[in-house]
């Protein structure tokens, strides 16, 4: 009943199929970012603002450095000592490592933190920021640690006088800080609500949680201080963290130690207190062995001398009383014998204690420095090089605990070295042990050989020898401790630290934040990138049909031809303003009738769309008057028997049409009304029925179809959208040629599936899609000036060209 001729879209070469590409236009999606120069320009201008804005009030932030030398120091004791308990590759590392542990440690954070005061920290308000002071204070808080006080918030002075001031609380962020347990703080049960208070200079300020005494230094009537008290663990973390100590090549054994700081002196005298504490800790460590050696010849020297004292009264009484002061020749010569016997006693008497005291050290496994051996007069080298190997590397272990864990390598590396040393000094030391005592029993066995020969003396002279005897050995051992007391503290006087400063710390004279440059760039490229950021997702979110050749590439027929918007309130633009670049749309889209339909004195027309508000009615008004104007005998249907349009475009009342024709026996020549152009008239829709549908589909219908064939040029047909009403898909048999309407910016994306369905699945033959209301330029030249026109002069008739427009004036003219 409803023929179907074949459809040129699904065979055969179609002049007007577009190849489809999945590639991306380069050109059109530039395009469409320039659509919004000004809001990228604009976006890049506040962009490069707002970094100037940060770079003029934001701190300055100065780098200050310094450079130290270590000494990469060995244990004296000979590499064939390690060697020999396997441990001769790791005598050989470097310490450098160690060392950066060492000044980026706690401990030497807090101490330099707590000899430099920095507890509190003074700002002045400027006009956008607060900046820190730090010299040249104009007052000075004096706090006392040893009790809780408020830390983290803000105090506030207001000088009244140089007398006086007006303390408050500039933020109450605070914190509360016990010195029993100084690394865990407490949040105030309530907010700190300080009233202003007015003291005077020199008065405690003492509340709950906090005690301090602010002295006048410099402040002047009317200055505005604010202060903020910082506990010492979280001040010595802080830098503790920002100071970066790190070689200056991989070769060099230079550390260079750096810290960034807004305040260039506060980093200069930081840096300078942490050198100067690490070499006093280093200096402590080599004077400790002094110390020790001096602590032990004090011990001895508190118990010789009173016994020297003692002896020495002894002899000069019994002299007085007997009246013997020199001895006789053989005397002489046996107590000069004894007395060489004795001192040599008294040397190794004084070595076999240090040996003990050495066993004893070795055996508690005590930590610190051991006394050596050359000190007390042991002269073995084996000895004095496994003591001070044993020395050094105790010291060593102490900084690497200190710092890491136990588990960590080179903490356990030292440890294994420590063991190996201690092993082989206790084997020496018992071997000492054992050899100074077969020595004193030597000496013993010799000095009783002599007491024989002292026997066969007179009773006075034995006994003096006896006094004198003691009295000299005591004497001996007073004099030699006496010089090893005066070795050790010359030793002690003369230690320097093995490492030392290369440059003080010299802050640098520009800032190294804020990068004013890279601040520039980066505000220049988000102000870039935000904006086509949001329009890059805004396009990707959007579901509304904007791109022509989108739009040809989703739909599976030739898109054939684009109506520009209409931008006068005229319904019929074709009839009423003939030069306008919309009725040259109409114009270009009758010419392409002739390829899509050639060799036909007669055709029919059918416009449908997915949806309501497309444009169809619009479309199908003013092809028809395109045909009318050139003379063809055309008339419009109003198939919408729904929501009838037609009537309202043209003036008209919808009292009759296709509806009464379908409906009754009114013959179609009576609902035929004049559009007022001689070869133009119209059927409207008519009256709206119950069941439109059912209508369309009579036999009837059919034979009307024939008839106003016969009877007209062109019929064009105005139907109800076919993604809303089924009777629509039944009305594509009558025509010759079928258009599905879309509107830019209008119709959804996903409609075009609708059309791809109808040639698919519903077998509709020669339907072709059509893009109204173009007013959006994607870049390809549609929309407002493209193309060719049709207008009249003034004495003639012609055409005239109307140029493309540049891509930033079409920008500047576009419409959305």
């Amino acid at each position: 009943m409803y023929p179907n001729t074949p459809n040129p879209s699904n065979s055969g070469q179609n002049p007007f199929m577009v190849q489809k590409e999945d590639e991306i236009d380069l050109k059109v999606l530039l395009f469409n970012y320039l659509q919004y120069w000004v809001l990228i320009l604009a976006c890049m201008f506040i962009g490069v603002l707002g970094a100037f804005l940060f770079n003029r009030y934001a701190t300055n932030v100065f780098k200050v450095e310094s450079s130290i030398l270590v000494v990469d120091d060995k244990p004296s004791l000979g590499t064939d000592l390690f060697e020999s308990s396997g441990l001769g590759m790791l005598q050989g590392k470097s310490n450098i490592e160690n060392e950066i542990g060492i000044l980026k440690s706690f401990s030497l954070a807090e101490e330099a933190v707590t000899d430099l005061n920095l507890n509190v920290q003074y700002y002045k308000e400027g006009f956008v920021s607060t900046t820190q002071i730090y010299d040249k204070l104009p007052v000075m808080v004096a706090v006392n640690w040893k009790e809780t006080q408020l830390v983290g918030g803000k105090f506030r002075i207001e000088v009244i006088d140089e007398d006086s001031f007006e303390l408050s609380v500039e933020n109450d962020e605070f914190r509360i800080f016990n010195p029993k347990d100084p690394y865990y703080k407490t949040l105030p049960e309530a907010s700190l609500s300080l009233p202003k208070s007015i003291y005077s200079f020199g008065q405690e300020v003492k509340g709950e949680n906090f005690s301090f005494t602010i002295n006048q230094i410099a402040s002047l009537s009317g200055d505005v201080i604010l202060f903020n008290l910082v506990d010492t663990p979280s001040l010595a973390l802080k830098y503790k963290e920002e100071l970066a100590v790190s070689p200056i090549n991989k070769q060099a054994s230079i550390l260079t130690l750096s810290l960034e700081t807004p305040v260039r002196r506060l980093g200069e005298d930081y840096i300078n207190k942490i050198m100067e504490v690490y070499l006093a800790r280093e200096l402590d460590e080599k004077n400790r062995a002094s110390e020790n050696t001096v602590k032990f010849i004090n011990e001895q020297l508190s118990g010789i001398s009173d016994s020297l004292r003692f002896s020495e009264n002894k002899l000069q009484e019994y002299r007085t009383e007997n009246k013997v002061f020199n001895l006789s020749e053989e005397g002489a010569v046996i107590f000069e014998r004894l007395q060489e016997l004795e001192k040599e006693k008294g040397q190794a008497e004084i070595n076999l204690k240090y040996y003990q005291t050495l066993r004893d050290y070795l055996l508690s496994d005590q930590r610190g420095e051991m006394m050596a051996p050359s000190v007390v007069g042991v002269t073995d080298p084996l000895l004095n090089s496994l003591v001070q190997a044993y020395s050094e590397l105790q010291a060593q272990q102490e900084r690497l605990s200190a710092n890491f864990t136990e588990l960590d390598p080179s903490v356990r590396e030292n440890a294994t070295r420590i063991q190996s040393t201690k092993r082989q000094l206790q084997e020496n030391v018992n071997s000492a042990l054992a050899n100074t005592n077969n020595l004193i029993s030597d000496l013993n066995g010799q000095i009783r050989m002599l007491d024989i020969d002292i026997n066969s003396l007179p009773e006075t002279e034995r006994n003096l020898i006896s006094i004198q005897r003691q009295f000299t050995i005591n004497e001996n051992i007073y004099i030699y401790l006496l010089q090893k007391k005066a070795e050790a503290e010359i030793t002690k006087a003369a230690n320097m630290p093995k490492n030392s400063v290369l440059d003080f710390a010299k802050a640098s004279q520009t800032p190294v934040a804020p990068k004013r440059s890279l601040n520039l760039l980066i505000g220049l490229i988000l102000g870039l990138i935000l904006p086509i950021g949001f329009i890059t997702i805004k396009d990707f979110l959007n579901t509304k049909i904007e791109d022509p050749k989108e739009l040809e590439n989703q739909i599976k027929v030739p898109l054939i031809g684009m109506i520009g918007r209409n931008n006068s309130e005229d319904a019929i633009p074709v009839l009423n303003n003939p030069r306008s670049t919309v009725t040259e749309s109409f114009r270009s889209l009758r010419a392409d009738m002739t390829y899509l339909s050639p060799n036909r004195e007669k055709l029919t027309i059918l416009f449908t769309s997915s949806i309501s508000g497309e444009g169809k009615t619009f479309v199908s008004i003013n092809v028809a008057s395109v045909y009318a104007l050139m003379g063809k005998k055309t008339i419009l249907i109003g198939l919408d028997l729904r929501k009838p349009k037609i009537a309202e475009d043209f003036g008209l009342a919808n009292d009759k049409g296709m509806s009464t024709c379908l409906s009754t026996d009114t013959p179609w020549q009576d609902v035929v009304k004049s559009t007022g152009h001689k070869d133009m008239d119209v059927i409207l829709s008519g009256p709206i029925p119950p069941n439109p549908a059912e209508l369309l589909l009579q036999d009837k219908f059919g034979q009307i179809m024939k008839e106003i064939k016969e009877a007209y040029d062109v019929v064009i047909f105005d139907c109800p959208p076919v993604g809303l009403v089924s009777e629509t898909k039944e009305l594509f048999g009558f025509a010759d040629i079928s258009f599905f309407v879309f509107r830019q910016g209008y119709s959804m994306k996903g409609n075009s599936q609708i059309l791809n369905n109808l040639v698919e699945k519903g077998g509709v033959s020669k339907i072709y899609g059509i893009l109204n209301d173009v007013h959006i330029d994607k870049g390809y030249g549609y929309g407002y000036g493209y193309g060719y026109g049709y207008g009249y002069g003034t004495n003639s008739y012609g055409y005239h060209e109307e140029v493309q427009l540049p891509w930033w004036k079409r920008a500047i003219r576009r419409k959305s």
